[in-house]
């Protein structure tokens, strides 16, 4: 509840008149304790495709942050899917802040969900849970956790797909809405603050098409959309 009063707050701080723009910078943006911060980012072509630089010269502009980008087109958490984000933060340094951001791709090419518990300590680290969704994302948080202990770790859940109706109705079983309840359920073991883009991203059945170039990415005023979700969760998550 806290974390939707401040995005509403943010909100409106962010659209206020342009004509303010440099003085609400300062006297808003500024305070954020992740301002300035280096960033590296991690997933699938929802990450890393040029639309996506809306969003994320949002972060730069209103946050001052420096962004490297990991991303590969065809990636999931799965050991299985592309090159992983298992596979990309074995290639990261140190940042200040690393984003987890989840593509679809677990889910369109049938990727095994798994249990919170897959590689963690209640399994001993498993590896042969590597291969599912839960165990990526695990795999992700203790590297990272290994690479810079000091490390904050943000996740942004899948957004909303529209090549069929598992990829957008909240309700149905076995759909996305369930990857994206175990990557919610992940963040909460180990204390990780996530951006439901799947729930608060705003995007329908009724506007899809002015927000989407396809079934499954956003276009550029789709992504300047969900840029000012995300700067109002990094300004204050």
């Amino acid at each position: 509840m806290k974390f939707k009063y401040t995005i509403n707050v943010f909100l409106l701080l962010l659209l206020a008149s342009s004509a303010h723009a440099q003085n609400r910078n300062n006297s808003v943006i500024k305070n954020s304790l992740n301002y300035g911060k280096s960033v590296a980012v991690f997933g699938g072509s929802v990450s890393v495709i040029p639309e996506s630089d809306n969003a994320k010269r949002m972060w730069e502009n209103h946050l001052g942050m420096t962004i490297v980008n990991f991303g590969v087109s065809g990636a999931g958490f799965s050991l299985f899917q592309g090159k992983s984000l298992q596979n990309q933060v074995d290639e990261a340094g140190v940042f200040d802040i690393y984003i987890l951001w989840a593509s679809t791709n677990d889910y369109t090419n049938n990727r095994a969900i798994g249990n919170y518990s897959d590689y963690t300590e209640f399994d001993h680290y498993n590896k042969e849970k590597l291969i599912t969704q839960a165990g990526g994302i695990n795999y992700c948080i203790k590297k990272i956790y290994e690479l810079n202990p000091k490390a904050i770790i943000y996740f942004f859940t899948s957004s909303k797909a529209f090549n069929e109706v598992g990829g957008y109705d909240p309700f149905i079983e076995n759909g996305l809405n369930k990857y994206v309840e175990m990557q919610k359920k992940i963040c909460e073991l180990h204390g990780i603050p996530f951006l439901d883009q799947f729930s608060l991203g705003g995007y329908n059945m009724h506007n899809k098409d002015l927000y989407y170039k396809d079934a499954i990415h956003m276009n550029a005023l789709g992504y300047k959309k969900l840029g000012e979700l995300q700067v109002s969760f990094l300004a204050f998550p």
